[in-house]
Order: structure tokens, then sequence, then C-alpha cells
């Protein structure tokens, strides 16, 4: 399992989800604290390319030995790709969250709602509640 870690590039959601935005784009995942909280992750249920997500909803599972719970979207966009190793190697959401772990790539529909997300510091005062 990965050490504790919240990279400073990334946009945070509350509902521990992450954003790496590329431009257009950004690659969505889950924390690390969330991975944490789940325990071993066991199976990951992907959207289909394509699908349009909103922000603050659920597009994806995630489950584990523990529990089965929703991944919430932080941003709205398209689909354009699912990470594909996850069908067979579903712990790389435990051992790397922000690298090999990566859930979903989007095209953004509305860029301007990275500003309602969280950058590392709030995140971080977030869990510390």
């Amino acid at each position: 399992m990965a050490d504790e870690s919240y990279p400073e590039d990334l946009k945070y959601h509350p509902e521990h989800d992450w954003a790496r935005i590329e431009g257009e784009e950004a690659v969505f995942g889950i924390t690390w604290f969330a991975q944490d909280q789940l325990g071993e992750v066991v199976f990951y249920d992907p959207p289909e390319v394509g699908r349009t997500l909103s922000a603050g909803s659920s597009y994806a599972e995630v489950e584990s030995v523990k529990a089965v719970s929703d991944v919430i979207a932080p941003l709205s966009g398209e689909v354009i790709a699912v990470n594909e190793d996850l069908s067979g190697k579903p712990e790389s959401i435990n051992d790397d969250p922000y690298g090999d772990g990566w859930l979903v790539r989007v095209k953004l529909s509305d860029t301007s709602e990275v500003d309602s997300l969280l950058d590392v510091g709030a995140y971080r005062e977030l869990l510390s509640q």
C-alpha cells in the first residue's frame, strides 16, 4: 500500500477524489485517504468511454474487502479513456492512487468548474476536521 500523500499539482473534491488538469482534459482518481478507508481494493467497475459525467455525481464503483463505494466525479465532461489495467490489477488503486491507479480520463465540458475544487492545503484541512 502506498504511503500517505497528496500531490500539490492536483485538485481535490471533498468526497476524496482528485483531478489532474491537463488543458481541456483531466485524469480522475481517488485519494490516498479514500483508498485507505476502503482497504484492499478487489474490483473496479468503470464507466463506458463516451459517457458524460456530471460534477458531484457517481460515475463508477470501487469494491474492497470491506465495502462497495461510489466514485464521485470532481468535474463534468465526457469519458475518453478508462484505465483498462485495473480490470486485472485493481490493487493498483491502493499501491499507486495517483499514478497507475488512475481511473478515467475526461474531456472537460466546463473548465471553470476547476475553481470549485480544493487545493492540497484546503484538502488537508478538510481531512483534519
